[in-house]
């Protein structure tokens, strides 16, 4: 990771304007409860620029003219210092000292003396580039920074005079993925295919939503990923339902239809797929046919994509299969066109069809361009996940009532065309049924 950070670090200095400094920082641990942290995932733009996952850190870069006046690009850190009483505790911190060789930066210093060195970088730049997110975090750091360089105007001190967000150079970045990028998301999608098989495997035998949780996620970690890239949804009969339904509480019944959506993250990329599969083996009439409308609109969605196409038409491609089983199913009654000009779907259909992936489940990167939604690029690597809700208390026939399905996989944007990252798993019915049958309980 480190090398890879290293590459894109010298994409945004290309991308920066002469005089200018970016500032990134790591984020801070949560406490979860009295003096309990949540496990500690560094902030996604520092990892992106850095390979480093310790808290409380920030990256420094600089572009501006040396002393022979050459326009230099320089890296630092603040991190936090070695302390062998705290690592006793809390485990080991690679400290100042080692920062510079092992993170192929300039120079490191520890976090307490950031009101100290940040002043020198600072003197001389014409513009500060932050994330607009981060702002209230760094407005009172930097403002009596800024404060008493223009004090010292008449000793030649300069002070910044701009303020930019970062984000939209390095969000635009981001979001076109490297070939070294697009295989960490490769496996991390398939590290996920792993762990919806061992949910398929083994729901015949648990109880409730949470067994099968974990079955999922400790699949991931056997397959070498460290955590989960968001909450885990394993959601039974009408719970599917609720689209971010994370209580996994409920007992699964044989009847019920259960759907899993989970990604594993390895190497701080992520992976998102969605499977939705019998508890029993087999779907029953009214759950094979919804399945199968929803696998139809993914298919095409997934078909469409390739460089040039809108983002928006693998959304408007689902979208109208969706209708045309909703109609087929009695669910809806009408003409196909007005029905999705009224938005008649939506107490069905809800949601969007895809979102860009990445170090973020829901990654970075504009969808719009100008107003425009704009058009796939390759390295774009999205989602496509389609789904049919059927609310108990819905107005659709009864026995449509509490089925709930969605299908997801992950798709990359290549020059010809597309590359299906999470193909490894049984989407028909009929390979749903058999794979179940031959695999439950192995």
């Amino acid at each position: 990771m480190i090398e890879l950070a290293c590459q894109k670090r010298q994409q945004l200095f290309d991308a920066m304007p002469d005089n200018a400094l970016v500032l990134v920082g790591s984020g801070h641990e949560a406490i979860r409860n009295r003096d309990v942290e949540y496990p500690f995932r560094p902030a996604s733009d520092f990892f992106y620029l850095t390979g480093f996952d310790e808290p409380e850190a920030c990256l420094l870069m600089s572009k501006k003219p040396d002393a022979e006046n050459r326009m230099a690009q320089r890296t630092g850190m603040f991190l936090r210092p070695k302390d062998p009483q705290q690592e006793v505790w809390e485990g080991k911190r690679l400290g100042v000292d080692m920062a510079p060789d092992v993170l192929k930066i300039d120079q490191a210093w520890s976090k307490q003396e950031l009101n100290e060195i940040l002043p020198q970088w600072l003197e001389g730049i014409d513009s500060i580039w932050l994330s607009f997110e981060q702002l209230d975090v760094w407005q009172p750091i930097l403002q009596p920074i800024i404060r008493s360089l223009k004090a010292q105007a008449r000793k030649g001190k300069v002070a910044p005079t701009q303020l930019q967000d970062l984000d939209g150079v390095l969000h635009e970045m981001r979001l076109i993925k490297s070939s070294e990028e697009v295989a960490l998301i490769k496996k991390a999608a398939q590290v996920s295919v792993q762990g919806h098989l061992a949910a398929m495997q083994s729901v015949a035998a648990q109880r409730f939503e949470y067994q099968l949780q974990a079955d999922v996620e400790a699949t991931f970690k056997r397959h070498g990923a460290k955590r989960e890239a968001f909450a885990t949804i394993v959601a039974a009969g009408e719970n599917a339902c609720v689209l971010h339904y994370t209580e996994n509480r409920a007992a699964i019944a044989q009847g019920d239809l259960v759907l899993v959506d989970s990604g594993a993250e390895f190497e701080g990329y992520a992976g998102d797929i969605t499977t939705t599969f019998p508890a029993n083996g087999h779907f029953s009439a009214p759950q094979a046919r919804l399945y199968n409308w929803v696998l139809k609109a993914q298919r095409a969605a997934i078909d469409c994509i390739a460089p040039g196409v809108s983002y928006f038409k693998v959304h408007e491609t689902a979208r109208r299969i969706l209708v045309e089983g909703l109609v087929d199913c009695g669910i809806l009654q009408g003409d196909l066109d007005e029905l999705i000009e009224a938005e008649a779907f939506k107490p069905y259909f809800m949601h969007g069809t895809s979102h860009w992936l990445g170090m973020d489940v829901h990654d970075v990167g504009a969808y719009k361009k100008s107003g425009v939604w704009r058009k796939l690029e390759p390295g774009m690597v999205l989602t496509v996940e389609p789904g049919l809700y059927i609310a108990p208390d819905s107005e659709a026939p009864e026995a449509y009532q509490g089925i709930g399905i969605r299908i997801e996989d992950d798709v990359v944007v290549t020059e010809n065309g597309h590359e299906n990252l999470t193909l490894g798993l049984p989407r028909t019915v009929t390979e749903i049924e058999q794979w179940m049958q031959a695999n439950a309980g192995k």
